[in-house]
């Protein structure tokens, strides 16, 4: 859904519009408020708000079960190093 002209609104006629405002809002629309000609905030219904964040949760969970699976191929195809050996071979780095 692209944002038209019609759903910017300054500040200040956010300010003197609040409740209709909300009103469009809760009906399905969303408000881009502008200060100083600039997008500033948008305003959103909650619920596509609490939406919005499962949606951000769920696609961290994607990219995180991603990288585990990448990670375990490493491990299948013997493509790791001993945590150990590493270790002190940075401490012996850093100690010379």
């Amino acid at each position: 859904m692209g944002i038209s002209a019609s759903d910017t609104v300054s500040l200040s006629q956010a300010c003197d519009n609040l409740s209709e405002l909300a009103e469009q809002v809760k009906a399905g629309a969303e408000k881009i408020i502008t200060k100083n000609g600039e997008s500033y905030v948008a305003l959103i219904d909650a619920q596509r708000l609490d939406y919005y964040h499962q949606l951000e949760r769920e696609h961290i969970q994607l990219l995180l079960t991603d990288e585990a699976t990448k990670e375990l191929d490493d491990v299948a195809a013997g493509q790791v190093k001993d945590a150990r050996m590493v270790i002190n071979a940075l401490r012996r780095r850093r100690g010379a």
